[in-house]
């Protein structure tokens, strides 16, 4: 009897060894910053990537300077569509949010990260990271070399988690129902998150992409020049979309609002008053929401 229960014991202290977890400290300008892993593996779906097989990482940090909203969208598109195709998710969904949660590429952890989902490190990253005050002070974000790693990332994040799951018996165009369902979800906390979604894709007509025929559909071209820092080794590239030399009316210069912005601050920035951000957005105060859509400038 004394064997048998001391053969069980070694038994569970195995299996109970082989579940556990390992402790990883990340060290970063004089803070740790532990992560737990799971040594049963991330969130990787092998199936999906071979589907959209991502360029592999060269190690070097690319900065992105993006002029406009349109500019954001030609430059990650394609990218989006492509995720589609490979994860289920609505490409107009993916540049909504990418152009929400990263304040058109210019937000701060955007600019540091190349993170344009603020994603967090959760329990199974051993990459690259930031610490990042949000909710709370230093919390942890995954950094990337490109944005379209954090793209894939964002595909990967809602693919794998049993929350999102229903959002996948949707219509890759139900644009609006994923919309919503991201907020049922627990995916953002704002009330607003799903109009704000709702109203750039609209807005920006980013639904044309939901389609095979969307990546033709917009035939703009970006102008991209790319710089290497010879210090750093790093690619900074700058994209801005030429103005197009015809009668028809150019959309209006905007701005989505990340944490810090104010309307006196954004007057200084684009070179107008505050009066007149007001009279362009039907202002009656002067309060700002992260992610709200401000009309900076008029059309010319």
């Amino acid at each position: 009897m004394i064997r048998k229960i001391s053969l069980l014991a070694l038994l569970g202290l195995f299996v109970f060894s082989c579940k556990s977890k390992k402790k990883v400290t990340y060290g970063q300008k004089n803070r740790t910053y532990e992560v737990t892993v799971k040594k049963e593996g991330g969130d990787e779906n092998p199936e999906k990537d071979a589907l959209n097989t991502l360029p592999e990482d060269d190690g070097k940090f690319v900065r992105y300077e993006i002029g406009s909203v349109d500019a954001y969208i030609d430059l990650f598109s394609e990218t989006a569509q492509l995720e589609m195709k490979a994860y289920g998710i609505p490409a107009s969904i993916t540049l909504a949010q990418g152009l929400l949660e990263s304040g058109l590429g210019k937000g701060e952890l955007a600019l540091k990260t190349n993170n344009h989902f603020g994603i967090k490190c959760h329990t199974n990253w051993t990459g690259d990271y930031e610490l990042h005050d949000d909710d709370e002070k230093d919390e942890c974000f995954r950094k990337y070399n490109h944005p379209m790693y954090s793209y894939r990332d964002h595909s990967v994040f809602l693919s794998t988690r049993s929350r999102y799951a229903f959002l996948f018996e949707l219509d890759e165009d139900d644009y609006k129902g994923w919309a919503k369902g991201l907020r049922k979800a627990g995916y953002a906390t704002d009330k607003k998150y799903p109009q704000k979604l709702i109203s750039l894709i609209e807005r920006y007509e980013l639904y044309q992409y939901d389609t095979q025929e969307g990546s033709s559909a917009r035939q703009k071209e970006v102008e991209v020049l790319t710089t290497t820092d010879g210090s750093t080794g790093n690619s900074r590239i700058t994209a801005e979309t030429p103005a197009e030399v015809t009668s028809e009316s150019v959309k209006p210069i905007t701005h989505v609002v990340v944490k810090g912005d104010s309307l006196w601050a954004l007057s200084r920035k684009y070179g107008v008053t505050v009066a007149q951000l007001r009279k362009l957005n039907n202002m009656s105060g002067n309060g700002l929401s992260i992610g709200q859509l401000l009309v900076v400038k008029q059309s010319r």
